[in-house]
């Protein structure tokens, strides 16, 4: 995950607030309160409020062993799914999983697939259709589900779409983005998982926040922003208003490409800080 960039957010709100509220009401209604003001509606899950850390692997039992009993975290960030995915994910297994629950360690699920049109990244080349944008996010939140299930994850447990900055000088790249995450929300919601989205501040995350604003539905239970602030909150960083995902529902990636080193053990990691839903 990367936080790339800062761009102006005028075009990409113009074209969602314009744009209607087509999504299906294929959800309860207390899961898909419009705008994004939702009302803790699935308390089957897990809320964990603190310091958390995400690596681009799966860390060793032995690291996280160390780690558990040594730093100051008490989540992890996981890459479980997504055809995109940049690094090897061999430990991950459901045997890994129940082990490192076992020691206390709660998990932010992820999945990395499709990227925005107007995304640039060499390394992630699979992009969003624009004309089958919701049908996309269907198929990859079930693609998450599957995964999920893999690992022992189970309902009510949440899983975050990993979206990579982008550029928001074309509205209908924006548009295609919230379209594939309505489609990616309600699918998850109806196989019984919840929704959260990962993005830079800027782009992806402001686009949800005027997709809100425009009263799009359903969008995710939680989000999760890139802003390397070095703050320990979830305060939105100048880019959240407060009353949209504010009952623990957001988790700030605050610090990224950092190595800290805990039980003698060093590991290359991202720092967040959490308040929000994660698989415990």
């Amino acid at each position: 995950m990367r936080h790339l960039r800062a761009t102006a957010l005028t075009a990409a709100c113009l074209v969602l607030l314009l744009v209607p509220d087509t999504a299906s009401a294929s959800v309860p209604a207390a899961a898909s309160a419009p705008g994004g003001l939702r009302a803790d509606a699935r308390r089957d899950g897990t809320t964990y409020s603190g310091p958390g850390f995400d690596a681009c692997s799966a860390p060793s039992l032995e690291t996280m062993r160390a780690w558990r009993g040594n730093s100051p975290y008490g989540a992890v960030g996981v890459y479980t799914s997504g055809n995109q995915r940049a690094c090897d994910q061999s430990r991950l297994t459901a045997d890994w999983v129940r082990q490192v629950r076992a020691m206390g360690w709660r998990l932010i699920p992820t999945h990395v697939g499709s990227q925005a049109p107007c995304g640039d990244s060499a390394s992630k080349p699979g992009h969003i259709d624009p004309a089958h944008a919701a049908d996309q996010g269907r198929a990859e939140a079930a693609q998450a589900v599957t995964a999920l299930k893999a690992l022992g994850l189970d309902e009510g447990s949440p899983v975050y779409l990993d979206v990579e900055a982008y550029q928001q000088s074309q509205p209908s790249c924006s548009q295609a983005v919230v379209d594939f995450t309505i489609g990616w929300t309600e699918e998850l919601h109806r196989l019984g998982y919840r929704s959260g989205f990962y993005s830079s501040l800027d782009s992806g995350i402001a686009d949800l926040h005027a997709a809100a604003r425009a009263r799009r539905s359903p969008l995710p239970d939680a989000i999760w922003y890139a802003r390397w602030d070095d703050r320990a909150d979830t305060g939105g960083s100048g880019g959240l208003d407060e009353d949209l995902w504010v009952n623990h529902q957001r988790i700030h990636q605050n610090q990224g490409n950092v190595q800290e080193t805990y039980g003698g053990v060093t590991l290359p990691i991202d720092r967040n800080w959490i308040d929000g839903p994660v698989a415990g």
